[in-house]
């Protein structure tokens, strides 16, 4: 077994700016195995981790694979409770699942018996801006399904510019940026506008508020996002939300992901698949689970200057595996030539 580990440093679109932080540009690290088969780990803007903890978190897990005799089914589980970073676990899940199904002639959802992603439509993000450009962005979006960022000073400048979008569905992010008062008045006023789904009102401390800053908009769906990584963490909330945002950055790989999401579903919880800044290699695995989910915020290469990778396409909002992606998505050389981080 040949294991590799590349850094790049991917060109954004237009800076990508949240409520908490702001980049133009996104580290990622892949995980390659045989000089094929590949996974990818890329951290928050501004939770982090840092690139070093990423880094040490893949050499140590490297380290660990290298201790096995042969790469099986049951390493995906044992990936998933490695002692490392979250992120450093997704990018060796997604390579370890990619070798499973190339050398198994399976697709990735197949190795997993996971249904056929089918139907998958994703929003497309909208970053903190000035608010004429944030005003703009939405207006001129041709995608049918828009989520906001929001959770800074001048929020309540973008209302009024929702009276004015037609035929698309809005979804609302404020990362966890505002107070309890100014969430609960946000939430109020964003319900009468028809937006149904807002992630992370507040910080995780104030979780446990939630149902009373929805008051009666009980249409309003509030999904947890940073406030939940993993199985103890939504032991802890569950009771105070109505549905969770799943990354595999989060929570370390597909394995991981699928727990958290069949709990969710099981206890009536909506689920939403997320992703960091990423390439199609990093919202992979999300893609294979999406028969676990309802809602997909998946944008992540949309927002990259050049994707690296083949095997899903992007139709505006519906994503869409290749026949041919088995073994999990093809890197682009000539692109990763431009972009690789000594």
């Amino acid at each position: 077994m040949q294991f590799d580990t590349v850094k790049m440093v991917l060109p954004l679109k237009k800076k990508f700016a949240v409520s908490q932080g702001e980049t133009d540009v996104k580290t990622v690290f892949l995980t390659v195995l045989n000089n094929r088969y590949v996974g990818e780990a890329s951290g928050s803007v501004y939770l982090g981790p840092s690139d070093e903890e990423i880094e040490a978190g893949i050499k140590e897990g490297i380290a660990l694979l290298r201790k096995q005799d042969s790469i099986t089914a049951e390493t995906l589980a044992e990936i998933s409770g490695f002692p490392i970073q979250p992120a450093a676990r997704a990018a060796l899940s997604g390579m370890v699942l990619h070798y499973l199904s190339g050398e198994s002639k399976r697709y990735p959802w197949e190795v997993l018996e996971l249904g056929t992603p089918v139907g998958v439509r994703s929003s497309v993000t909208i970053s903190v801006d000035k608010p004429a450009e944030m005003i703009k962005a939405i207006k001129q979006c041709e995608y049918p399904i828009i989520k906001i960022k929001m959770g800074h000073e001048e929020d309540i400048m973008i209302l009024d510019a929702l009276d004015a979008v037609i035929d698309k569905e809005i979804r609302v992010d404020a990362n966890g940026g505002w107070s309890c008062a100014k969430a609960e008045e946000m939430i109020h006023q964003l319900s009468r506008k028809g937006v149904k789904v807002i992630e992370q009102p507040t910080t995780s401390e104030f979780v446990d508020e939630w149902p009373h800053l929805k008051g009666k908009a009980e249409d309003v769906e509030l999904i947890a996002d940073e406030s939940v990584r993993d199985m103890k963490d939504y032991a802890r909330l569950a009771r105070h939300v109505d549905g969770i945002n799943i990354k595999m950055e989060k929570c370390g790989g597909i394995i991981n992901g699928i727990q958290l999401a069949r709990k969710a579903r099981d206890d009536g919880k909506k689920v939403m698949l997320g992703c960091m800044v990423e390439s199609s290699i990093g919202i992979a695995q999300s893609l294979y689970m999406s028969s676990q989910a309802d809602y997909f915020d998946l944008d992540g290469p949309v927002l990259l200057k050049d994707d690296i990778a083949e095997g899903i396409r992007y139709d505006r909002e519906s994503i869409e595996v290749d026949r041919e992606i088995i073994g999990g998505p093809k890197l682009k050389r000539d692109v990763i030539e431009k972009y690789i981080s000594e």
